[in-house]
């Protein structure tokens, strides 16, 4: 069940390759994501002192909490093997290369968050691809009409 997505990472980036991990997470804020109160729209990902981090991914504080403040866009720790974290920061320090979340959703109970390896695409680049929807989008409607 994906909670949130990030759809204009795949406007703005070509997507080389997809990794799960784990978000460490305290306290509610485990009950605010699963209530859909999570937004990965503004978040980026960093690799800072071989682990790596989800800043500015925003966590809608639990409503019924009110003993225990948790900042909502504070920075949290991913989850991933070491050999995987290697070869992100490896692949980030030969540069064009960055890492974009993609969407945070529930399996098997538990809150897990897909980011990808990406590179960015030039203007031209995102021209060309609304150009293609466009002319997909003319075809599917000239059968349409066909039929």
């Amino acid at each position: 069940m994906i909670l949130a997505s990030n759809k204009k990472a795949y406007f703005d980036y070509f997507i080389l390759e997809k990794y799960e991990a784990g978000i460490e997470l305290k306290g509610s804020e485990v009950k605010s994501i699963k209530a859909g109160k999570v937004s990965i729209k503004e978040s980026y990902v960093r690799i800072m002192k071989n682990e790596i981090v989800i800043i500015n991914m925003n966590v809608t504080k639990y409503d019924y909490m009110k003993l225990y403040e948790i900042d909502e866009k504070r920075t949290r720790k991913l989850l991933l093997h070491r050999r995987e974290i290697n070869k992100l920061s490896g692949k980030v320090a030969q540069g064009g290369f960055t890492i974009v979340p993609l969407s945070v959703y529930i399996k098997n109970g538990l809150v897990k968050i897909e980011i990808a390896l990406a590179k960015g695409k030039k203007i031209y680049d995102k021209r060309e691809e609304l150009a293609k929807k466009t002319q997909k989008r003319d075809v599917e409607r000239a059968l349409k009409e066909f039929k």
